[in-house]
Parts: structure tokens; C-alpha cells; sequence
């Protein structure tokens, strides 16, 4: 991510970074808060050093192949709510991308 930044940083002429958005999904294998100290720590001395990390968590969605129900999940193995199936269908919650850039 650090080194994301400084390239778009770098393409715009930026002078620093204000704010960098960044999407996280409950699926992604990603823990957010872990990922944003992390970041937070890490980007002493870079485009990120003084900027505003701002995480959005996007739950993760299933679809039951048996009862074609769609429901939220935040884990790969949750079963369907209503008919305890698996659900065949896993979309949304994967995601692991910087969304914006605040520069300045």
C-alpha cells in the first residue's frame, strides 16, 4: 500500500497525502485493524507518514444453493440462516483495495 501510494503521489505531483481509503473485506484473509496499525506503524518517513488512514470493512455475502437465500457472513464456513446449507455461491467480502486519495 505504502508503495502504491507513492507511485499515485508521484504521478499527481503531490506533495504528501491527506487521506487514503481503503477497502477491506470480512473475506479478504485480511484483518483490518491489524492491517491498519500495521500500515499506521509502517509508513513513518513515507507519502503516508501524516496521512489519514480510513478503513471500510465490506461484509462478506453468500447465496444458498439450496434455498436460494442471500445473506451476510463474515466467515467462509457460515451455513445458510434459514436451511443450515453451505452456501454455494460466496460474493462480496473479498476485497482488499485503496478506494482514494486525498492529496495535496
Amino acid at each position: 500500500m505504502i508503495n502504491l501510494a507513492e507511485r499515485e503521489a508521484k504521478k499527481a505531483v503531490a506533495l504528501s497525502i491527506l487521506e487514503i481509503t481503503i477497502e477491506v473485506g470480512d473475506l479478504s484473509g485480511v484483518e483490518a485493524d491489524a492491517f491498519e496499525t500495521a500500515l499506521g506503524l509502517l509508513s513513518g518517513d513515507s507519502v503516508l507518514d501524516k496521512s489519514r488512514i480510513r478503513i471500510i470493512r465490506t461484509p462478506g455475502k453468500g447465496k444458498c444453493n439450496a434455498c436460494n437465500y442471500e445473506f451476510e457472513m463474515n466467515q467462509r464456513m457460515t451455513t445458510c440462516p434459514k436451511c443450515r446449507a453451505f452456501p454455494s455461491e460466496v460474493h462480496g467480502g473479498q476485497e482488499f483495495r485503496v478506494l482514494s486519495l486525498e492529496i495535496e
